[in-house]
């Protein structure tokens, strides 16, 4: 008798099935809080965001040069060097604060920071300027100077100002053209020569700048790029399985090289492709293997420069989610979670920022600007 219960208590647990799949991630999704929310950029909140941009887009001082010096002739100040992006405390932070102002007067042409946004682009994006930029690029040592998030960004920058129908921007974008075309060849010179991808969590990572230069290729019709971008993500990529989510992130990173890798793919496959390949590349939203990217980094120092970089990663993660849920059919149960997961982090992101002080400041409102807008 004894025999015929333990075996029939086996054979019951036997039975028992694990919860699908689908269970799971219906069931993390009711564990996720709702209450998180990110804010919609309204004319209010654009004008708070750009007065961010406009304080520190004339600012010279503190600043962190990353040219090599080759002479005492070489060492200029900042605004001698390259004279349209000079403040912000660095070269590429100057531009994408640029990106902020020229991207917030497409969208809200008549808040009054406006006229003093023209201002200054009107008084930077000059051809005797933008020709001295290009000038210091093409000084011997500078070949390489801000590979790649410099490049990507200003090639974004330039994408957005040739997009604007604006009499102001096609000044503007007529003066910028030839930097934009020589960042433009220098990706392809680079893309050709690398032999694997750089996956740091800092400004090197190939995926963050690859995904902005591909918005270039789109807006202004440069088909041999994408396609060579194309070429290369899944040469780089698409063999890629099981991204170590759980040594994400470093302690001074503002890139998830997991996130920036899979809103880059989301643009290069179609959506069945890219689904397939998400499958292998993440582990389950719900599993223990995810937790890394569901929480907003714990940041002790928020205005140290370096560890203030996390307050950045927020927003970046919050992008790169949102990208990939839109990318994902609406069947797939991913889809509303990563919306949630990048409404937290922008929720702590917007939090954290206003803490940050120059260290934030400098840099910030740009990756905040870009997570609301996205692609628009």
């Amino acid at each position: 008798m004894r025999l015929s219960i333990l075996f029939l208590l086996l054979l019951t647990i036997s039975c028992q099935t694990e919860p699908s799949s689908a269970e799971r991630y219906a069931a993390f999704s009711q564990e996720l809080p709702n209450g998180a929310s990110c804010p919609q950029l309204d004319a209010k909140k654009a004008a708070e965001i750009v007065a961010i941009s406009i304080a520190c887009i004339d600012h010279e001082y503190p600043n962190k040069p990353g040219h090599i010096y080759t002479s005492d002739e070489s060492l200029r100040p900042p605004k001698v060097a390259t004279p349209v992006f000079y403040g912000c405390f660095d070269w590429h932070s100057a531009v994408h604060g640029h990106w902020t102002m020229v991207k917030i007067l497409k969208m809200f042409p008549n808040i009054k920071e406006s006229i003093e946004i023209r201002k200054i682009l009107n008084s930077h994006f000059t051809a005797e300027k933008m020709a001295a930029e290009l000038a210091f690029f093409n000084e011997k040592m500078h070949k390489s100077f801000e590979r790649t998030y410099g490049w990507a960004w200003f090639l974004r920058l330039y994408a957005e100002v040739y997009s604007f129908d604006d009499p102001d921007a096609k000044k503007w974008s007529k003066n910028m053209k030839p930097l934009a075309d020589e960042l433009a060849k220098r990706t392809a010179k680079y893309l050709n020569n690398l032999t694997v991808s750089v996956r740091v969590g800092t400004h090197s990572n190939l995926a963050f700048g690859l995904n902005h230069i591909f918005d270039y290729t789109r807006a202004t019709g440069n088909t041999s790029l994408k396609n060579l971008i194309k070429k290369r993500a899944k040469d780089f990529y698409l063999q890629d399985k099981n991204c170590p989510v759980p040594y994400e992130p470093s302690g001074v990173d503002f890139i998830s090289p997991c996130m920036a890798e899979a809103y880059l793919m989301q643009r290069v496959l179609p959506q069945k492709e890219f689904v397939a390949w998400l499958d292998s590349f993440l582990p389950p939203l719900y599993s223990a293997d995810f937790r890394n990217l569901q929480s907003p980094p714990v940041i002790k120092n928020k205005k140290d420069y370096q560890i203030g970089h996390l307050i950045g990663l927020s927003f970046q993660r919050a992008w790169s989610m949102n990208g990939v849920a839109q990318a994902l059919p609406d069947s797939d149960p991913r889809k509303e979670i990563f919306r949630k997961i990048a409404d937290i982090h922008c929720e702590k992101g917007i939090a954290d920022m206003k803490e940050s002080g120059y260290g934030g400041s400098h840099w910030l409102a740009s990756f905040a600007t870009y997570m609301l807008v996205g692609d628009r």
